[in-house]
């Protein structure tokens, strides 16, 4: 006998509802395939209805722009709007840290190049949410990775040394006194790598150049305070 088509789950708006849904959230290009998988409906159809969800934003003259970029379909904010987006970010930019975001700062600046979770073992909390305020303040950056557990190590930036009106790190008050011993802080971090819990923690990658993912808190450890600078 003939083969019959499925009736598609979902009409049309609620197929478009679904699409941007997940569209919102991805912070990478999604293929019409991927976006077929997570909607349950026929590639085909997905692929007609993100175009025509891209040409009605470009007609209305919205300030999201739905574009195929790479491999795959992505919301971005329309280029005509990016002095206010810009102006947002900066003035984010030129407010002050909080407690947390400073605690922070001063343990990369003293103990870099250094991990997320040597940083967190010192403060006793999760960083991973300062930790990326301060790469995109560009106050830190990624140096490279530790040769025994190969997770992403920090340091400090110019920009740091400029804010502080320094010529070099040696010119930093000598407070490391104060911070716990070296090897205290290789304990703690053994202790971190061999604990399951913190064991994305450890490895986890900074999206300082837009693709943070996950930059989602999902890799905190289950125990312990999350410090979150937004």
């Amino acid at each position: 006998m003939f083969d019959v088509e499925p009736e598609p789950t979902l009409d049309d708006g609620h197929l478009r509802s679904a699409l941007e849904a997940v569209l919102l959230v991805v912070d990478t290009p999604v293929t019409v395939d991927e976006l077929a998988s997570a909607v349950g409906e026929d590639a085909a159809r997905v692929r007609a209805m993100v175009s025509r969800m891209s040409e009605e934003l470009t007609a209305a003259g919205s300030g999201m722009d739905l574009r195929y970029a790479g491999d795959g379909w992505r919301y971005y904010t329309r280029a005509d709007y990016a002095p206010y987006v810009e102006r947002l970010l900066l003035d984010g930019a030129r407010s002050k840290l909080t407690r947390a975001a400073l605690e922070t700062l001063a343990v990369i600046a003293y103990r870099q190049p250094v991990t997320r979770a040597r940083v967190s073992a010192i403060r006793g909390v999760n960083v991973d949410g300062v930790i990326r305020t301060l790469v995109a303040r560009g106050l830190i950056n990624e140096v490279g990775a530790d040769p025994q557990t190969s997770a992403i190590t920090y340091a400090t930036t110019e920009l740091f040394l400029e804010r502080l009106g320094l010529a070099s790190l040696d010119e930093l008050p000598d407070l490391a006194p104060l911070l716990p011993d070296v090897d205290l802080i290789d304990d703690l971090d053994d202790e971190i790598s061999s604990d399951p819990r913190f064991a994305k923690l450890g490895g986890h990658r900074s999206d300082s150049t837009g693709n943070d993912s996950s930059g989602s808190d999902a890799d905190a450890p289950e125990s312990g305070t999350d410090d979150q600078e937004r």
